[in-house]
């Protein structure tokens, strides 16, 4: 059976949304340079033969509507490369990777690229903003951390859905709700999430080199040239985060400092076969070992990387304790923690370089740009293996292994 090997990876830089460097750059503008990009650093390798352009996009409409990807092959000149938007939200382009795996190992091509766009400064209002009254005291939640750790890996034990007496018409619950739920049923203090959130900014900081390596600058329509991120916050403490007030609930513990900013920004990834490799010479970055998703109830939706990740894991033949790295999507600090503890996933191996608190979380890149952060931590650190993973709105989740090559 063919293997499939990421060769490339890139991302533009994020920006902050509605106030940031990119806001004023088209989604379709923004991923076209980045997949540029991505093909240009695959020596030898002719576009045409790319199989299948793949773009993840968490929200595809508005200008992010109409099939991007085919936009944007047509955009680089590339009319004979076929185009597909799929939307996983805010794991779409791992998704995107996912099927590019998945078509690879089943013999059906042997050159594709997996990317991912989201410009939440080009957005409107959406059902996401819906904030339902939710009431703790529901049975749904009742005893919910022992029914959590009761799941079977293959997650077969399922939620009581209190949609069914009519109270939430909505799967898309407001995300800061869904993590002041996980926060309640996990007792995640305040004091938790911002000593999380704290960390994710020191270690950014720190690591700015490191952050900087799979940037490719992006042009502007009026000449500028944008060459990193805009959300990184030098100098951030625990009693500064402490200082700021609830967001989503009057006594609730998630802020605007504990959780992951919303931003604009492209990520994209060449996955070739061992086939490809071999006839170019490449040298790849990783394998694709495995992937899994899973589904919860939309309320607890920060949980989804538990059951993904024990999917993807069996699919490998690994366990949790083979991972060198681990990287939790950020998307709130009162998401993470239970996550990494319910996977039993070792703080010296999370989020090494930082996360999505403190680089942003622009929803249809995320899942690429993650996967370029994990082999630039495996590369690092010398690791092997690292698991990739995240939450989903609407009540999902997804994971990947990858094996550095």
């Amino acid at each position: 059976m063919p293997e499939a090997y990421i060769v490339s990876a890139v991302r533009s830089p994020i920006g902050r949304a509605y106030k940031g460097s990119l806001k004023d750059l088209r989604s379709d503008d923004l991923a076209a340079s980045t997949v540029q990009a991505a093909l240009d650093s695959v020596p030898g390798l002719d576009p045409a033969r790319v199989e299948d352009l793949i773009l993840g996009c968490g929200l595809p409409g508005g200008y992010q509507g109409n099939n991007l990807a085919r936009i944007i092959a047509v955009l680089l000149g590339w009319d004979n490369v076929p185009g597909t938007t799929v939307t996983r939200y805010c794991s779409s382009s791992l998704q995107s990777t996912r099927m590019a795996f998945h078509a690879i190992k089943s013999g059906e091509g042997d050159v594709f690229v997996s990317a991912g766009v989201e410009s939440v400064s080009g957005m409107t209002a959406g059902s996401s903003d819906y904030i339902p009254n939710v009431d703790l005291t529901n049975p749904v939640f009742a005893d919910a951390t022992a029914r959590t750790k009761e799941r079977s890996n293959a997650g077969a034990a399922r939620w009581t859905d209190p949609r069914l007496e009519g109270k939430l018409p909505d799967a898309y619950i407001a995300m800061g709700q869904t993590a002041e739920n996980v926060a309640g049923l996990y007792g995640i203090s305040r004091e938790e999430q911002d000593a999380f959130a704290a960390r994710s900014q020191q270690r950014t900081e720190q690591a700015a080199d490191f952050w900087q390596q799979d940037i490719r600058p992006v042009t502007l329509a009026d000449g500028t040239v944008v060459t990193s991120d805009d959300s990184p916050r030098a100098g951030t403490t625990v009693e500064k985060l402490a200082g700021l007030d609830p967001v989503f609930r009057p006594d609730g513990t998630v802020t605007a400092g504990n959780a992951c900013p919303l931003s604009d920004g492209a990520a994209a990834l060449v996955i070739v076969s061992d086939r490809i490799v071999k006839e170019l010479g490449l040298q790849p970055l990783a394998r694709v070992v495995s992937t899994g998703v899973s589904g919860l109830s939309p309320e607890i939706m920060g949980l989804g990387p538990v059951d993904a990740s024990r999917s993807a894991l069996a699919r490998a033949d690994l366990d949790i304790k083979d991972m060198d790295l681990v990287e939790i999507n950020e998307a709130f600090a009162a998401q993470v923690i239970p996550s990494a503890r319910e996977l039993g996933v070792e703080e010296e191996k999370l989020n090494v370089n930082g996360g999505a608190i403190s680089v942003g979380h622009p929803f249809g890149m995320t899942g690429a740009r993650m996967t370029s952060t994990l082999i630039g931590g495996l590369t690092q650190t010398g690791g092997r293996y690292g698991l990739e993973t995240m939450c989903v709105g609407g009540g999902q989740g997804m994971a990947m292994v990858i094996e550095r090559m």
